[in-house]
This record gives C-alpha cells, structure tokens and sequence, in this order.
C-alpha cells in the first residue's frame, strides 16, 4: 500500500509557521540567538521566541499548531485543558467533531531526545516516565488512537517515520501523525558543550569555517496516510554502526544509501537531490560524503537545513522534512551564506534542479545510528 505526505507543520526559529519559514529564508533573516548553559557560559541557538507562559503551556500550545497545520486534526480542535495537561481527560472526552482529514484515530509516534526534560528547569514536576508524557501529548491533541514514543537520538524522528509507513502499509491504521519534540533545555546544550561539539558562531555545514554544531528548537508534525498526495514515501533505512559512538561512519553511510534505495525501487542515479545530515562538523560532514560517493560517485546536488534550522536532534527528520517539501514547492533554494569548503567538493543545490522527482533525506546520529528516507513529487511526470 502506497504511504503519502498528507500534510506537515513546524513551529521553529524560522517561524511559528512553515509560510513564515520561508518567508524568513526568503528574506534572509537566519541567524541563531543564545542559551545560557551555566552562569557566564553562553552558546549560539536557534531558540523560537521566549514566552512567559509556564513550560507545558508553551508546550502545548506549540503542538497544537503544528499538528494543526499538518491538517491531521481535520475541522476540529482538541479541547484544551488546565496547565497540567490532563491526559486522562482529553483522552476519555477527545476534541470537537471529526472533519473528512481528521487522523486522531490512527498512530501517533512522539519522537525526541529530550522530551519534558526542560520542565524540570522551570520549577515545575518532572515526568520521569517518557511513556506518560506521551500519553499527555495525546492528550493534547484530543488523540484517540494508540500513542508510541521513538528515542534513537538524533535519527528518533526518520525511524518514526518509517515505523508509521509500516503500520500504514501493513493495514493497521489509515492515518499516522509524526511529531518531532525538542524544546529548549540547558541539560542537553551542556552536554554538547562539554563534549566540545559546538560552534562559537552560526553553523556552517559543508563550510571551510565549519567549527561545530549550533543546536535548535523545534516541533514538527508529519502526516501520513493512504491517501494520494504529493509526496509519497518510497523507503528507507535505518543502520546502527557503533564504530563510532558519537560520529557516522562511511561504510554505514553507503550500507544505509543502498538500503533506502532498495526498499525504494530505485538506482542512485534516480536519485535527484540529497538533504544531507551535514550539521557543520568539518569531520562528520567529510565522514557523510565520503560514505555517499561510495554509492553515487560523482554526487547529485545536495542542501543541509542546519544552518537555518539549526540540530533539532529528536525532531531533525520530521523538521527538516516538512521544511525541504515546503521550500522545493515554494521554489525557495537558500543560498548557505558563508563560502563552502572547496575540499569537500560538494555540488550545494543554490536553485532547483534541472529534474526533481526523488529526494534522499539523510539523519545521523548519536549511538552510530544512519538513518534515511526516499521521497517521491508525484507531481513530476515519468521520464518519456
């Protein structure tokens, strides 16, 4: 059965909206603030705009948009609940009338690396269960249908993904919502920081200054369905190298290209454009096209998002795919801003290419995990 990208949703620092988001690369207004992780100790983030409402309020308000721009709620809302957000209730009442697209009784797989850790930071309760806190993200959202959390690091949201793709085509459910989860906190920017991970500036991916990552905020709701749209999932793949615990490997890369493309039906030089993991570490960058040439030698044109999203981490695959679709059927092709490392010898996509039918989206992460998937633009017709 046939899995399709019936709609997406973001809420970033791009924008409270995938329109605004373009609106803001259009015009060229990308650049990170800051977080402070620890007294006098300041980093470059991609925070969206601060709030005075509490933690879960915020929360909340931020996947209630999202999902309701991906159109996975149908005419209706999710009725909305007191600051403790009280799964219990909104799951036992569930939101207004069902419209024609509404996917609440179908899967939703909460994705992300961080989950409520940042309420702790707020002074308020803690959920120390990531499955309850699941359950009050359904509730939120009024979610009638089962509710299963991914945590895989940096690659939680492409596996989620491709596990809705399964469930949908194996029959199980019509509907599936992806939302990537990663708000701000100073537990997981200090561990990077600790690590000697991040950059002092804006990221650079592919960049001949790249010196690190800059990481980022972001809640992204993909949804999936049988039913025909735009774009459609063809495959991917999911491979674990631990060779390096914090780092890909080029091996894995090329194992997981050849994957995505086999359960795709498809040969690499159908392959039209990469959205390359390339976060701006001069030697993981590297590590990702050395991996990719061994698939497709000479490369087809590729783009990385970091450098105006910046890591999402958890919510990287959904966010990062509900940007690139919104950006290729805007016509809106970024240039990076800063000169790209001649070494690298990487064809960067500064406008569309002369053909787009097949894009291969690309996560890497923590734990050795190499992630991809294969997206189809059924609008495009079948070579003669």
């Amino acid at each position: 059965m046939p899995v399709y990208l019936a709609g997406r949703g973001l809420c970033s620092a791009l924008g409270a909206t995938l329109p605004e988001a373009i609106d803001t690369l259009k015009r060229g207004l990308v650049a990170p603030g800051g977080i402070d992780v620890s007294p006098g100790v300041r980093t470059p983030y991609f925070g969206m705009p601060p709030s005075d409402e509490v933690w879960a309020t915020r929360a909340r308000r931020l996947v209630v948009a999202a999902v309701q721009e991906s159109g996975a709620l149908g005419r209706g809302e999710p009725s909305m609940v007191g600051d403790s957000g009280d799964a219990g209730h909104l799951r036992r009442t569930g939101g207004r009338e069902r419209g024609p697209t509404d996917a609440r009784d179908g899967a939703l797989l909460l994705a992300s690396t961080s989950f409520d850790m940042g309420v702790r930071e707020h002074g308020d309760a803690f959920e120390l269960d990531i499955a309850a806190f699941a359950e009050t993200v359904g509730g939120w959202l009024g979610w009638r249908g089962p509710v299963f959390v991914v945590c895989t690091a940096c690659t939680s949201a492409v596996n989620a993904l491709m596990s809705a793709a399964a469930l949908l085509r194996a029959g199980d459910v019509d509907d599936a919502l992806v939302l990537g989860f990663e708000l701000a906190n100073r537990f997981t920017v200090g561990g990077f920081h600790s690590m000697q991970l991040l950059a002092s500036g804006p990221p650079q991916p592919l960049g001949a200054n790249a010196s690190g990552l800059v990481l980022g905020e972001a809640v992204a709701a993909l949804h999936l369905s049988s039913r025909p749209a735009r774009w459609r999932v063809c495959g991917g793949a999911n491979v674990v190298d631990s060779s390096d615990p914090a780092g890909a490997a080029p091996g894995a890369v090329a194992s997981m290209t050849r994957q995505a493309l086999a359960t795709s039906g498809l040969k690499a030089e159908q392959i039209d454009l990469v959205k390359l993991q390339a976060a701006g570490s001069p030697t993981n960058d590297a590590t990702e096209l050395a991996g990719l040439r061994q698939v497709f030698g000479e490369l087809p044109p590729v783009l990385s998002s970091k450098a105006w999203l910046g890591h999402t981490l958890g919510a990287a695959g959904a966010a990062e795919l509900a940007l690139l679709t919104a950006c290729i059927e805007a016509d809106a092709w970024p240039a990076p801003g800063y000169r790209l490392d001649p070494e690298l010898r990487a064809p960067w996509a500064s406008q569309a290419p002369a053909r787009l039918r097949h894009v291969l989206a690309i996560i890497l992460g923590f734990g050795g995990g190499h992630a991809a998937v294969v997206l189809e633009d059924t609008s495009v017709a079948d070579p003669a």
